[in-house]
């Protein structure tokens, strides 16, 4: 079935990279602590999306992580302001910072709400040779004023991996989010309040195990083989 040895007649075999164990193992682990960016879909006053943001928060910090929340209010539309809008910029410095991020959106219409997408809109995909998103782990949650739905997170999940993001198989999603939480705005014990400690301590362990790997694992073939050939090319022209 196969020629022995194989061939490859449309790979540049001296581009070519096997993959090995010792390459993933950090031969000096990062001392600080991991950073998490924290974003929800909701500018309500008791914003139930905020209100798990901030519990999963917390869960992230007495795991020993540094975790930034950040406040969508005043964030213009995507293409409704120039980039270096303060807000946008606060975005994508805290974006470039953090290691790992939260996505957390209520359900409207069923979908994510545009405050949520507009966020992720604003984070581009690259600045410069730079990708804000790429390599970053990600977990996805949504809360929903009705029955149990997975409409947000299936919509997030689809976005993390545009955003070449290392989206954790773990989620949550809080159905009837209202009964959920206290006058105080602290989750309930629950079922509910238990996966979210689960998705956390899952984000938390897949950051400590990529963060110091992510040049290697995001490493592709096909750009080096551009890089070579764009190389290639300036090498000529100073040649000529």
């Amino acid at each position: 079935m196969f020629e022995n040895p194989p061939s490859f007649p449309a790979l540049n075999a001296d581009l070519v990279e096997v993959p090995t164990h010792e390459r993933l193992v950090a031969r000096e682990p990062s001392p600080h602590r991991p950073r998490f960016l924290m974003l929800y879909g909701s500018l309500r006053e008791r914003s139930y999306s905020r209100l798990l943001t901030l519990e999963a928060a917390r869960l992230l910090e007495a795991m020993g992580g540094e975790v930034k929340v950040f406040d969508p209010a005043g964030l213009p539309l995507p293409d409704g302001a120039p980039d270096i809008d303060p807000k946008v910029q606060e975005l994508r410095q805290l974006a470039e910072w953090s290691e790992g991020m939260v996505w957390t959106s209520p359900e409207r219409h069923g979908a994510m709400t545009g405050i949520m997408k507009a966020q992720i809109d604003w984070i581009p995909l690259a600045v410069g040779a730079v990708r804000p998103t790429q390599g970053k782990t990600l977990a996805v949650m949504e809360v929903s004023g009705g029955s149990q739905s997975f409409n947000a997170v299936n919509q997030m999940r689809v976005l993390g991996r545009w955003m070449r993001m290392l989206t954790i198989p773990n989620q949550s999603s809080v159905a009837k989010a209202f009964l959920e939480f206290d006058e105080a705005g602290r989750m309930k014990p629950s079922a509910y309040y238990d996966r979210v400690v689960d998705v956390m301590e899952e984000l938390f362990k897949f950051t400590l195990l990529t963060r110091d790997a992510v040049p290697y694992l995001v490493d592709r073939y096909s750009e080096r083989k551009e890089s070579a050939a764009e190389l290639s090319k300036r090498v000529n022209q100073k040649a000529l």
